[in-house]
C-alpha cells in the first residue's frame, strides 16, 4: 500500500506496538498484556488501513461492548476525521450480525423489521409455554430453562439437532426436565411466528446465513477485505465459526486479546480460541505487547510469578518501565467481621494520609454475596461507595423478598410487605386474589391482615381452592409471629418453612448457587447481629430489633449519584478493563477463591488463576490481598486455609503482616490450620438457658474488678486474647458484677469493644 496521509502518529508508539500496526498483509494474533495499549493498538491499525487507501466500508472492527465501539470509533475520528470513522463497519458482534440480518433474514422468513426480543421478552415466552403445557415452574426453573437454550444456540445447535442428541436428553431427564427439548422448539417456534430474535439468533442465523448461503458468504468475505477482533479470548463457539466464515476468503484477519485475562467460561467463551488462532491461519504472525504501562513493577511482577503456573498459555512476559512501587500487601484476619474492618481502616488511612480519593479505590471479591459484610464495615466508618454493575447487597430482589417475609411477622399489616410474598415462591394466589383483599380491606376500612384471618367474612369472592391457599399462607406467617425466639432462630424457620430454601436447592445451576450464597449472607448477618448483642448486653436480639439495625443500614439517603467521590465494589468478572490506584482483593480462602467447583478441575482451577490474575492487574500503585481464618455460612461458623494462589505469588513482592506485628500486639498465629468444612446446618444461635430480656448489672452496682475468668483461666488486664470474630485484642479493663463480668478489650482492628464475658466468644493466647 502506498500512503496518502502523514503517519506521524505512528511514533507515539513502541516498538511491539508499531509492528503490530504496521503489518496489514496477512493474518496476525496481538498477544496484549495487561495495561498495555491495546485499545490504542486497534485504534492505530484501522487509521493506518484508511491512510494506507482502504475505504471504511471494506473494515470490519468487532468489539464485546457498544462502549468500547463508540471509544474506538471516536479516537479513529480524531486521526482521521469523523466521516471516515463512521462509515466503518464497527460495533458489537450481535449489532454488526444485526445489521447483516436486517438485509438478509428474508431467507428465513423473517421481516427487515424483527423484533428483538430482550431477556424479559424471553422469559414471559417460556412462561406462557410451560402455563399452556401445564408444567410446573418449580421443576421447570425458568432461568435454567433460558440458560440451556443460549447454550444450544451458540453452540450452533438447532432445536431438530438438540432433540437428536442422546446425551444433552439424558442430562435434560437427569435434571427432571424431559421435556426441556419440546421447550426449545416451541420457544423457537414462536419467536419465528412473532417475528422476532433473541440475541443469541442473531449469531445463530447469521452462521446459518453463511453455511446455507454460499453466495451470500462470499459478498461478505469479499466486502470486509481486513477483520479485526477485540478481546479474542472471550469469543465463543458460534462467534469463531462466524469469524471462518468472513476471513476464508481474504485471510486478512488481526484478532487481539490476552489469553491470561480470558476469564468469561461461564458465558460460553473458549480460551481455546486464541490459543489454535496460529493453528488454524497458515502464516499467522504473532505479536506479544509486553510492556505495562499501568502498574508498578512489584505489581506486574507478582502478577507474572502467579500466571506463570499456569500450563494452557501463550508464553509472554510482561515488565513494567515504572517505579517498583510498594509491595502487594497481604493481610490475615481472624474472621470475615474483622477483614472488613481491616480493609476499611486501610481505606481511611489511604485517604486521610496518603491523599488518595475514595474514586481511586476498589474491592474486588470473588462473588456477589461478599459485599455485606464491607457495606456495613464502610458504612459504620462513614465511607461512600457503590457497587458497580449490581445491586447494593440489600437492594437485591431475593433479600427485599426475605426482609418482606420478616416485616410481615413484626407487622401483619404491613400491605406492601404482603403483597410481594404472599405468592413467593409460588403459591398460586394469583393478582386478581391479591387485589380481592386489598380491595376488601379498603373498603372495611381494615388491615389487610384482619382480612386474610377471615377472607369470606369481608365479601373477598375466592373458589374454595383460592380460599385454602390464601388461609394456608395465613396459618404459616401466623405460626412464625408466635415464635418468641431470637431474629436467627426464627430467620432459619422463615428460610426452610416458607419453601425458599428448597428452591434455592432445587438445581447446581449458577443462578441457584448465587441464591444460595445470599442465603447465606442473610443468615450469618442475623447471626452475627444477634451474638454481638449479647456479647455486649443488648437485650434487643428479637426480628423487631434486627429489622430496625437492616433499615439503619440500608438507608438509601445517600444512594449513588454519578461522578460522586466513592470506593468502587465489584465481582473481579465486572473489574476486567478497569483500573484503579489501590485495589482490595479479598476473601483470599480455597473454596472461595479458587471457588469450591474448581477444586477438582485443572481446567477450572486455571481460570480462577487468571481471574486472580486480573484483579491483580487493576491496580496502579497499590495492591492488598486478605484472608479470613473463619467464615461464617448459613450462621455457623467454618474455618478455612488462605488461597492457594497466595503461595504461588514469589514471596519477594508480599510484604505478609501475619510475619509482622503491630506495636502493643503480639505477632499472628499460624493460619495453616486443618481445613474442615460443616454442611450446612441450622441450629439455633447460642444463648442463654433462659430467654428473658438481659440486664447487666442487674440489682448491683458496677464495680471495677481485676481479674476475671475465660474458658475457667484467670486473666487480667493486659491479658492477650482473640475473638472469633474480631481477632487479637488486649484486655484494658474489667467491671460489673461477679456474675455479669463486662472486659473493656482494644482490638488490633475493629478498636474497643465492651463484652459480657459470660457470652463473648474469647479464648486467651498462649
Amino acid at each position: 500500500m502506498n500512503a496518502t496521509t502523514d503517519l506521524s502518529f505512528l511514533d507515539r508508539l513502541n516498538p511491539s506496538q508499531r509492528e503490530a500496526v504496521e503489518y496489514v498483509d496477512g493474518p496476525s494474533l496481538v498477544i496484549a498484556g495487561a495495561g498495555s495499549g491495546k485499545t490504542m493498538v486497534l485504534t492505530y491499525k484501522i487509521a493506518y488501513l484508511l491512510m494506507s487507501g482502504m475505504r471504511p466500508y471494506h473494515i470490519l472492527a468487532l468489539t464485546f461492548t457498544n462502549k468500547a465501539a463508540r471509544e474506538m470509533k471516536t479516537r479513529v475520528g480524531l486521526l482521521v476525521g469523523d466521516l471516515e470513522a463512521s462509515s466503518l463497519w464497527m460495533g458489537t458482534f450481535h449489532s454488526i450480525f444485526n445489521r447483516i440480518l436486517r438485509k438478509e433474514a428474508g431467507v428465513f422468513g423473517f421481516t427487515p423489521d424483527y423484533t428483538i426480543y430482550q431477556p424479559s421478552d424471553s422469559k414471559s415466552l417460556v412462561k406462557s409455554i410451560l402455563k399452556e403445557r401445564n408444567l410446573d415452574e418449580k421443576t421447570y426453573k425458568i432461568g435454567t430453562i433460558l440458560n440451556r437454550i443460549s447454550e444450544a444456540k451458540n453452540a450452533l445447535v438447532t432445536p431438530s439437532e438438540y432433540t437428536q442428541s442422546r446425551e444433552t436428553l439424558q442430562r435434560d431427564s437427569n435434571a427432571n426436565m424431559p421435556l426441556l427439548h419440546e421447550i426449545y422448539a416451541s420457544y423457537c417456534m414462536r419467536c419465528h411466528q412473532a417475528n422476532a430474535m433473541d440475541f443469541d439468533d442473531l449469531l445463530l442465523f447469521t452462521y446459518k446465513l453463511f453455511a446455507e448461503y454460499p453466495e451470500t458468504c462470499q459478498r461478505y468475505a469479499k466486502r470486509f477485505e481486513y477483520i479485526l477482533v477485540d478481546e479474542y479470548q472471550d469469543t465463543n463457539y458460534a462467534q469463531h465459526q462466524i469469524l471462518i466464515q468472513l476471513s476464508q476468503l481474504n485471510k486478512k484477519i488481526c484478532v487481539v486479546g490476552d489469553d491470561a485475562q480470558s476469564i468469561y467460561s461461564f458465558r460460553g467463551a473458549n480460551i481455546e480460541n486464541i490459543l489454535q488462532f496460529q493453528d488454524l491461519y497458515n502464516g499467522t504472525r504473532l505479536f506479544k505487547l509486553e510492556q505495562n504501562y499501568r502498574s508498578t513493577r512489584n505489581i506486574v511482577g507478582a502478577a507474572n510469578s502467579l500466571i506463570e503456573k499456569n500450563t494452557r498459555q501463550i508464553p509472554k512476559k510482561i515488565y513494567s518501565e515504572n517505579e517498583d512501587g510498594a509491595r502487594i500487601s497481604l493481610k490475615h484476619a481472624f474472621s470475615d467481621v474483622e477483614e472488613g474492618e481491616i480493609v476499611s481502616n486501610e481505606i481511611s488511612r489511604l485517604v486521610r494520609k496518603e491523599h488518595l480519593k475514595y474514586e481511586q479505590i476498589a474491592i474486588l471479591y470473588r462473588t456477589n454475596s461478599q459485599s455485606r459484610i464491607f457495606e456495613e464495615a464502610l458504612r459504620k466508618h462513614a465511607i461512600p461507595y457503590r457497587i458497580y454493575g449490581g445491586f447494593s447487597f440489600y437492594d437485591q430482589k431475593l433479600i427485599k423478598d426475605i426482609l418482606a417475609y420478616f416485616r410481615l411477622i413484626v407487622n401483619a399489616n404491613d400491605e406492601e410487605a404482603f403483597k410481594r410474598i404472599v405468592n413467593y415462591p409460588t403459591r398460586g394466589i394469583g393478582n386478581v386474589t391479591i387485589n380481592k383483599v386489598l380491595q376488601a380491606a379498603s373498603e372495611h376500612q381494615v388491615g389487610v391482615w384482619q382480612v386474610m384471618q377471615s377472607p369470606r367474612t369481608f365479601g373477598v369472592d375466592v373458589n374454595n381452592g383460592t380460599l385454602s391457599k390464601l388461609n394456608g399462607f395465613y396459618d404459616l406467617i401466623e405460626r412464625f409471629r408466635d415464635s418468641h425466639v431470637d431474629a436467627y432462630t426464627l430467620g432459619v424457620r422463615v428460610l426452610k418453612e416458607s419453601g425458599i430454601m428448597q428452591e434455592a436447592y432445587k438445581d447446581t445451576s449458577l443462578e441457584s448457587k448465587e441464591m444460595q450464597d445470599n442465603l447465606s449472607e442473610v443468615l450469618n448477618g442475623m447471626s452475627t447481629f444477634v451474638s454481638m448483642q449479647r456479647e455486649t448486653g443488648d437485650e434487643r436480639i428479637y426480628m423487631s430489633d434486627y429489622l430496625s439495625e437492616v433499615a439503619l443500614l440500608s438507608d438509601t439517603d445517600d444512594q449513588e449519584t454519578e461522578g460522586e467521590d466513592r470506593v468502587t465494589m465489584m465481582t473481579v468478572h465486572s473489574s476486567k478493563g478497569l483500573e484503579f490506584d489501590a485495589v482490595f482483593i479479598v476473601g483470599m480462602e480455597e473454596e472461595l477463591f479458587p471457588n469450591q467447583m474448581a477444586m477438582f478441575s485443572q481446567k477450572e482451577l486455571e481460570e480462577e488463576r487468571r481471574l486472580f490474575y486480573v484483579a491483580i492487574t487493576r491496580a496502579k500503585n497499590r495492591c492488598y490481598l486478605s484472608c479470613a481464618k473463619s467464615r461464617y455460612r448459613f450462621g455457623q461458623m467454618d474455618f478455612y486455609q488462605p488461597s492457594r494462589f497466595l503461595k504461588e505469588i514469589d514471596a519477594k513482592y508480599i510484604n505478609d503482616d501475619s510475619k509482622t506485628a503491630l506495636p502493643g500486639f503480639t505477632s499472628r498465629k499460624d493460619f495453616s490450620m486443618p481445613l474442615f468444612k460443616k454442611a450446612p446446618a441450622f441450629s439455633p444461635a447460642p444463648q442463654p438457658a433462659s430467654m428473658k430480656r438481659i440486664n447487666v448489672h442487674q440489682d448491683k452496682e458496677s464495680t471495677t474488678l481485676e481479674t476475671a475468668l475465660i474458658n475457667n483461666q484467670l486473666c487480667s488486664v493486659g491479658t492477650m486474647v482473640e475473638h472469633d470474630r474480631f481477632g487479637v485484642g488486649e484486655i484494658k479493663a474489667f467491671s460489673g458484677t461477679p456474675d455479669n463480668v463486662t472486659a473493656t478489650i482494644l482490638f488490633q482492628n475493629v478498636g474497643e469493644k465492651k463484652l459480657l464475658l459470660k457470652y463473648a466468644k474469647l479464648n486467651i493466647m498462649q
